[in-house]
């Protein structure tokens, strides 16, 4: 039987997670990219132009935006253990592209006129990190806000932590971060700091119109990862973007079998009987010249393009037999610009280990220092010879706020640079101290996709961002559609991610590819979609607040004195779960080693202290049924199938146990109990 093929249109993260997906299930793949030479989308690096000046031929490295992957990253971190890596010497890399993600030490807020508040990335692993974290508990950091910000804001957080699920999609996508947070009763301080501050390190986000929904879920996520020891909540590639991941990638699609077609614009879908019968594609030179058109076929069809490009691509035809798709063209208009800026460097001046949030520059700029965490990545090959470090700065708002009196939307790249970089001049040289200074700029790279219109004195973004505005969730489509051959895997559709990012693009192809799979009655297993991971202690309480919303109850914190009292255990018990793993953690000692041993432990000093005690078959009766209780809960919360299978035996083997037991005790009476 011949594989079905699979059209692509789109190879960015969601074309790329899609193709390998896809091509490991035996299907065969076409992937059409409008990008004439890189892959990867926004995710890319690329070679800066008018940089090959040495004798080696070596470009800088620029890129659409630095790179993050927090935690709670679980999907694209799944398939970057998957793809290949060979190591210096050849041979191929434990944990293939996703061991070439480092762990951030600090995380930097930089303010104008102030001293810099510094915090760590991650539970201390070392005695600096220990020394930061007891000098800002017992010192304290001088952040500006007052004891009332700080408690409205720990109730605000501890409200989205226990509130139910069905209040979060319901209640909370309809109301602003901005409104939630209160920011109008507050600070300045206040708000660039805990309301703005929060949003812009997401994506293009706009505090005043996202959704609390994917805002809160996000914050949360990034405390939860924050204060778990196990955790690694902000990591880095440790080089430029395609030589630690894309690169490899496609090369491995490939090999795999992967068609992988540069220059190829779709401009038109094809229908007939309901169903597409076809794509056009037009296919682009280097230098975007168009040299002709095609028609691609295939027996599915993912789309896996921009929110824009697919509202362009709909049809008439494509509407009357999905009319959903008409909310794409709705939501087309909610994106919004987040492109990056490098600074080349001659000297590398280490500003921070880790991210820079400069919480009070008008075009909400974050960065990072690259080189630090970019090992044996040489620079003194390439443009000048001068370039010692690079500063990556990201711009997430050029539409709203402004700089000496006008938008970055409206300013030429020199422009844009030199304002830049007195933002991060006056957010760094504060206190008597220079911390950076113009002269040590070689060279600056402004994405490309930003585009300078002379005559309109106004730029052009040409690829913007969505952003998960109030209201929208509800124009989001699933991964599949009502036209039976077609699908949607972009950050648009509805996730658990629920955010434009590549983690969100993963998960959508996944989904749109058990789609295909489940279209097909294909017997290969499904993409694994994961679910955020949330303290566990909280659960009681957030019972409570679905029983509350269920009698059309507003969210309360006054909670039962029980369910706060379990809840106090419950938050022991986790700690002491987090303490394990992270001893566990340290022996090299797997999670589910760790869980076994613990339980084998507690299992023999409870049977030792009933023995010390006499407490009788009571304990026993308990023992028995609380651990095969908690083994069940960890199979099932685990989707461990193999754990759940030998629960099933040992039931099993037990009930039999007790008949033989019984047969030789009152029957034949060869056994003898006391």
């Amino acid at each position: 039987m011949n594989a079905k093929k699979v059209i692509i249109i789109g190879g960015g993260v969601a074309g790329m997670s899609a193709a390998h997906e896809l091509i490991e299930r035996g299907y065969e793949v076409e992937v059409y990219e409008a990008n004439t030479r890189y892959v990867g989308g926004k995710a890319r690096s690329v070679d800066v132009p008018g940089t090959r000046l040495q004798p080696s031929g070596q470009a800088l490295p620029g890129e659409h935006g630095f790179r993050f992957f927090p935690g709670f990253y679980r999907h694209v971190i799944d398939t970057m253990s998957r793809i290949p890596f060979m190591d210096k010497t050849g041979k191929p890399q434990p944990g293939g592209v996703a061991a070439n993600l480092t762990p951030t030490k600090t995380i930097m807020l930089a303010r104008y006129g102030k001293k810099s508040i510094i915090v760590n990335a991650r539970f201390p692993q070392t005695k600096a990190g220990w020394i930061l974290l007891l000098d800002n508990i017992f010192r304290g950091m001088d952040t500006g806000l007052t004891d009332e910000e700080k408690s409205f804001f720990a109730a605000r957080m501890m409200q989205l932590a226990t509130s139910c699920k069905r209040r979060r999609d319901n209640d909370y996508e309809k109301i602003g971060w901005w409104e939630y947070m209160e920011a109008d009763n507050f600070s300045e301080t206040y708000r660039t700091l805990l309301v703005i501050g929060l949003t812009r390190t997401l994506v293009a986000a706009n505090a005043k119109t996202a959704s609390t929904k994917t805002g809160g879920n996000i914050v949360l996520q990034l405390v939860y990862c924050a204060i778990q020891p196990w955790v690694n909540p902000d990591r880095v590639l440790n080089g430029p973007t395609n030589d630690a991941w894309l690169t490899p990638w496609k090369n491995w699609l490939l090999e795999k079998g992967v068609k992988y077609t540069h220059g190829a614009r779709a401009v038109r879908v094809e229908m007939q009987n309901r169903k597409v019968s076809g794509v056009v594609i037009s296919l682009h030179d280097a230098d975007n010249s168009r040299k002709k058109e095609i028609i691609v076929q295939g027996d599915h069809y993912l789309f896996a393009c921009p929110i824009e490009r697919m509202a362009e691509l709909i049809n008439d035809e494509m509407i009357e037999a999905d009319p959903c798709l008409t909310y794409l063209q709705q939501l087309a208009p909610s994106v919004s610009w987040m492109n990056g800026i490098q600074f080349y460097l001659n000297e590398d001046v280490v500003i921070n280990k880790g991210h820079i949030i400069f919480s009070d520059s008008e075009w909400a700029l974050t960065a990072i220092s690259q080189i630090q965490f970019w090992k044996d990545y040489d620079l003194s090959q390439r443009y000048n010879g001068k370039i010692k470090g690079i500063l990556s700065v990201d711009i997430s708002d050029w539409l709203s706020t402004k700089y000496r009196d006008v938008l970055a939307e409206n300013c030429d790249p020199d422009t844009v640079a030199k304002y830049v970089w007195e933002q991060i001049e006056k957010s760094l040289n504060v206190e008597g101290k220079k911390v950076v200074d113009r002269s040590m700029v070689e060279f600056y790279y402004l994405d490309r996709d930003i585009k300078w219109d002379k005559k309109k004195h106004e730029n052009t973004d040409k690829e913007p961002l969505l952003v998960n505005n109030v209201n929208t969730w509800a124009l989001r489509p699933t991964a599949s559609t009502d036209i039976e051959n077609v699908y949607l895997a972009s950050d648009y559709v509805r996730t658990n991610t629920d955010l434009a990012t590549m983690e969100g693009a993963n998960e959508a192809a996944r989904r749109a590819v058990n789609c295909i799979i489940d279209a097909d009655g294909n017997k290969s297993h499904y993409a694994q979609i994961f679910k955020f991971k949330e303290p566990w202690c909280f659960d009681l309480m957030k019972l409570w607040d679905r029983y509350r919303y269920s009698k059309g109850l507003p969210y309360s914190s006054d909670f039962p004195w029980l369910i706060r009292k379990l809840t106090s255990i419950l938050s022991m018990l986790f700690l002491a779960e987090g303490i394990l793993k992270y001893f566990f953690g340290k022996l090299m000692v797997s999670k589910e080693a760790g869980f076994i041993i613990t339980t084998m432990v507690l299992t023999l000093a409870i049977a030792a202290l009933s023995a010390c005690f006499n407490w009788g078959p009571l304990s026993a009766f308990l023992l028995a049924y609380g651990m095969f209780g908690i083994l069940l809960w960890y199979a099932v919360r685990r989707q461990d199938a193999f754990l759940k299978k030998l629960l099933l035996f040992g039931l099993l083997a037990g009930f039999v146990e007790l008949m033989a037991d019984n047969w030789l005790v009152n029957d034949i009476r060869s056994l003898v109990y006391p």
